[in-house]
């Protein structure tokens, strides 16, 4: 069964999930946050078939995630490295590891992001910018953008309070 793109939709998660949806891409992220370039780096730390690696990578690099770098020549080789792009993938990465060891560590956090200075384990919550107000505050809901198209427009326009 072939799988279906997402990238023709207008939707900001339909067309991410189409760069990072499959585990093993958000896999090698993760490891090349952890300081890892190198192809055997990464099927040494994943345990991924060469020729999955070599996919997942190649897309990647197609994303502009990562970069794919020669630093030998004979034999050629090559490392891969995080763009900016793919280190803006960073506070992702951080939400899915609060979010599953809110739900899914039910022996205690096994990985957690914690204070450089005081060893402390940080408590991430999402926050606008501009006003500190935490993005999960009911003063925040889904608009359409100025790229949206009609269904999006419909899809999230402000609903209409019942009359009291």
């Amino acid at each position: 069964m072939q799988r279906k793109s997402f990238e023709d939709l207008t939707c900001p998660i339909a067309r991410s999930l189409e760069r990072v949806g499959e585990w093993w891409s958000i896999l090698i992220l993760r490891d090349a946050f952890h300081g890892m370039t190198r192809f055997d780096q990464f099927q040494k730390s994943l345990d991924i078939a060469p020729n999955m690696l070599t996919r997942r990578l190649t897309a990647l690099v197609e994303a502009g995630l990562m970069e794919k770098r020669q630093y030998s020549e004979r034999p050629p080789r090559y490392e891969y490295v995080l763009t900016e792009r793919g280190r803006d993938f960073r506070e992702v990465m951080l939400a899915l590891l609060a979010w599953g060891n809110r739900h899914f560590a039910p022996e205690g956090p096994t990985v957690q992001l914690v204070d450089t200075q005081t060893g402390q384990p940080a408590d991430l919550v999402l926050v606008d910018r501009v006003s500190g107000k935490p993005a999960t505050s009911r003063d925040f809901r889904l608009a359409a953008g100025p790229g949206a198209d009609e269904a999006q427009r419909q899809r999230y326009a402000p609903k209409a309070k019942p009359a009291a």
